[in-house]
């Protein structure tokens, strides 16, 4: 039956087709269903795979690389730095290491005690940036060499900032799933009233159907294409706007953020092709269970 009900949506049967009024309140219900729901959905799955997209940044950029905290003054803080700077420099899967300058930490400084902080005067330790080779180092070893031979020394693999960011991301990435799906029920609620209301409404042209010998597949037929017609319009014209919306949206900046980097990229785009057709496959399925519903009640 739904075979059957494909090909009709496909093909077309002009004479199913006056069953149904060409407008109205459903006609304008489904077409503001549909696209309101799919221009919801693509700002749903932008979310989702921009979540994906920060996460794997994150997780990339955050895993291959290490801070070296030096505590002490003067020269001892000086010469342990040098020694930490050997030890790395001999340890297999260190692309690099460098202390950073007085420059680079007052700015790092900078977000939270501002730009006139005097660095001179704190005892901040000195930072070591190390970059990972590929296959990285060995981190419980290099760890425990440091300890040893550099007492002021920890070494920081960003694992409690990586881990809480990923769990985050995947987090968005969750919610825009689920998004997703209310978005699905919601649109198919919304058709399902209009499909019934429009079949109560020509309740005295099927019983005519009926009486000239018309099966309630076929009547049924005429309005699960109708809908999901009016479905895949609206979806396409929802879309069409979301993506619109989306390409005003600012770019990834010099910070990274979900929002500033919501979209698509290269092959991402195709996605959004999906979107009228699943709105046009929830119009078919509501509407069939309508039709159903509804011609079973009048019988």
């Amino acid at each position: 039956m739904i075979r059957a009900w494909f090909l009709r949506i496909v093909l077309g049967d002009a004479q199913a087709d006056r069953i149904v009024p060409p407008s109205g309140h459903t006609a304008l219900l489904t077409l503001f269903a549909s696209g309101a729901m799919a221009f919801l959905a693509v700002f749903a799955l932008a979310l989702s795979v921009a979540s994906t997209r920060l996460s794997d940044r994150w997780a990339t950029e955050l895993a291959g690389s290490a801070t070296l905290r030096i505590a002490g003054q003067g020269d001892a803080r000086a010469e342990q730095t040098a020694r930490a700077l050997e030890i790395l420099s001999q340890t297999p899967g260190i692309a690099r290491a460098r202390a950073l300058s007085e420059e680079e930490q007052t700015a790092l400084l900078a977000p939270w005690f501002g730009a006139g902080l005097p660095v001179e005067t704190l005892p901040l330790p000195q930072l070591v940036e190390i970059i990972a080779d590929d296959p990285p180092y060995d981190l419980t070893g290099l760890r425990l060499r440091l300890e040893a031979e550099v007492p002021d020394a920890v070494l920081d693999d960003h694992g409690r900032w990586r881990e809480p960011l990923v769990a985050a991301a995947g987090s968005l990435w969750r919610v825009g799933m689920l998004s997703l799906l209310l978005i699905g029920g919601t649109m198919a609620a919304m058709i399902t009233l209009a499909a019934y209301a429009a079949l109560s409404a020509n309740a005295q042209v099927i019983s005519v159907l009926r009486l000239v010998g018309a099966q309630d597949t076929y009547i049924a037929g005429a309005f699960v294409r109708r809908f999901t017609l009016r479905a895949l319009f609206g979806a396409i014209l929802g879309t069409a706007l979301g993506v619109g919306v989306l390409l005003l949206m600012p770019s990834a900046g010099p910070v990274d953020s979900v929002l500033s980097g919501l979209g698509f990229s290269g092959a991402g785009w195709l996605w959004l092709l999906v979107i009228p057709i699943l709105a046009a496959a929830v119009a078919m399925f509501a509407t069939m269970a309508a039709a159903r519903a509804r011609l079973r009640s009048l019988s």
